[in-house]
């Protein structure tokens, strides 16, 4: 299941950014974080594949969701531009953003390139 997110889970399961300059991942394993709008589109075409890689990779990577409407601040700590925009969090390296809703076969590239993740 993917995960809502607001400021203060974000800071508890991401990245606390009032406290730390630099990047901090506070994850166990690694995580995708998707920033998408109700109104959007390609947001609500990317939905359902985030919710099967979530099961495909449960327990392996952690897949959150972050509404750019409710959490504007959040949007704006990460310069959010154009949605969908996806976040890929490897631990122990700093993150790699990526924009639109890219296809499964290009985000699983992703997930096994950036966060060293097999199925």
């Amino acid at each position: 299941m993917t995960e809502n997110l607001n400021k203060e889970t974000f800071f508890k399961k991401v990245f606390n950014y009032e406290e730390n300059k630099e990047w901090k991942f506070e994850g166990e394993i690694p995580a995708i974080i998707d920033f998408y709008a109700d109104w959007c589109g390609p947001c609500k075409a990317l939905a359902p594949v985030l919710e099967e890689l979530s099961a495909e990779y449960e327990g392996k990577i952690n897949i959150y969701k972050i509404d750019t409407e409710a959490e504007q601040e959040l949007s704006a700590a990460f310069g959010i531009r154009s949605i969908p925009s996806m976040l890929f969090c490897p631990v122990g390296e700093d993150p790699q953003m990526a924009h639109g809703a890219l296809p499964k076969k290009q985000i699983e590239q992703i997930i096994s390139d950036v966060l060293k993740v097999e199925k």
